[in-house]
């Protein structure tokens, strides 16, 4: 009797149909290998898990092993994709970090900055106000003489037949008419007009308590009750008065009286004035 090959489920699959299956799982394994995704994690993979044991032919036959290879592979490609998204997040979240730490260096830098240049300048600012304070200071509180550039023609004390007291009770400058005649310094204006023997006359309180005149002017430059500055004009040089020419008297006196003068050369030279 002749036995024929039972056909159906049991029917173990050809050579030709096992070869093909393996193909395509390896063909789709070395895809994922060559995109560069599980390079290193392929081959160790597929070697462990195609190591089946004999007990369990059929699985290495149909090619299972390699669809659980390629299961875990896929798992790992999965996992080591989700670690690189987190380190690509967390270096991103650093560097976002690091660059606002940065900016706000940089902004408190130009704050610091900032705040330094302000307080040079208002020190600066300050400083000029201080020496332009002072610098007025000791202009107001300087002396001149009232005629610049000129000499004394007739000496305090001097005697003579022309004053009314027998001596000379200021010093005369020389100066033609029409110069400009100057404050010594600073005061107030208490007397500015006809002053007798004097002609055109003004006097002065000085800011120090003394009085100084000016006498013979041709012209007035000031009025009574006037602040004047050192070297400030108040008139101009005549021979107003009992006056043989033109010429500058001047007068130091304690007082506003006649008769109060002391030593015009003296007074000035006390303030700083060459003479």
């Amino acid at each position: 009797m002749a036995f024929t090959r039972a056909t159906g489920k049991h029917r173990a699959p050809s050579r030709t149909n096992v070869l093909t299956r393996k193909g395509a799982q390896a063909a789709g394994i070395a895809a994922l290998a060559g995109g560069g995704v599980i390079g290193s994690l392929a081959s160790p993979a597929f070697a462990a898990d195609t190591e089946l044991p004999h007990s369990m032919p059929d699985l290495a036959d149909t090619g299972l092993n390699q669809a659980v290879a390629t299961d875990v592979i896929a798992e790992r490609v999965g996992a080591q994709a989700q670690a690189q998204q987190l380190e690509a997040t967390e270096d991103a979240a650093k560097a976002d970090a690091q660059a606002k730490a940065e900016a706000e260096s940089i902004r408190k830098a130009e704050l610091r900055f900032k705040a330094a240049r302000d307080a040079k300048e208002r020190a600066d600012r300050e400083a000029k106000e201080r020496a332009e304070r002072e610098a007025e200071r000791k202009r107001l509180n300087s002396f001149q003489s009232p005629v610049a550039g000129s000499y004394v023609s007739t000496s305090y004390q001097a005697g003579g037949g022309m004053w009314s007291s027998g001596s000379h009770t200021g010093i005369d400058f020389h100066a033609a008419s029409g110069t400009q005649v100057v404050s010594v310094g600073a005061g107030t204006v208490v007397e500015a007009g006809w002053g007798g023997a004097y002609g055109n006359n003004v006097v002065i309180r000085m800011n120090d308590g003394t009085y100084t005149q000016y006498g013979h002017l041709s012209q007035l430059s000031v009025s009574v009750g006037q602040s004047v500055t050192p070297g400030q004009q108040i008139g101009l040089a005549g021979s107003t008065g009992n006056s043989s020419g033109p010429h500058l008297h001047f007068e130091a006196r304690t007082g506003a009286d006649y008769g109060s003068d002391i030593d015009p050369v003296s007074y000035l030279r006390s303030h700083g004035v060459s003479l």
